[in-house]
């Protein structure tokens, strides 16, 4: 088993919200450089806990999707968007902090 931080291979099923978080988590985990055991400590989680929401094998409560946005420096709904619109999302907030301040990303 190797070490390295591997951003997700595939795009999820836009449709799965499941599939869609446990992307978007190890998108921004591994954009941080974190473990999935500094990720569950940053958000005072279990690392089994983490490591199966991002292998899609167990639900998530609200509260713990509010952690993990917390902890990893986004809102949490944007744990939720499909990769295409958290994209679409992030170049247009590229765009308007061009002209000004971004309600995007606080």
């Amino acid at each position: 088993m190797s070490n390295k931080l591997t951003p997700p291979a595939e795009l999820p099923d836009a449709a799965d919200l499941r599939a869609v978080l446990a992307y978007n988590m190890r998108l921004f985990r591994v954009g941080k450089g974190w473990s999935q055991e500094e990720l569950a400590r940053q958000c005072g989680l279990d690392r089994t806990y983490v490591s199966a929401v991002e292998r899609k094998r167990w639900n998530i409560a609200l509260s713990n999707i509010e952690k993990m946005a917390q902890a990893l420096g986004v809102k949490a709904y944007q744990l939720l968007l499909p990769p295409q619109e958290l994209l679409k999302m992030m170049s247009e907030q590229r765009d308007t902090q061009a002209a000004g301040p971004s309600e995007y990303f606080s």
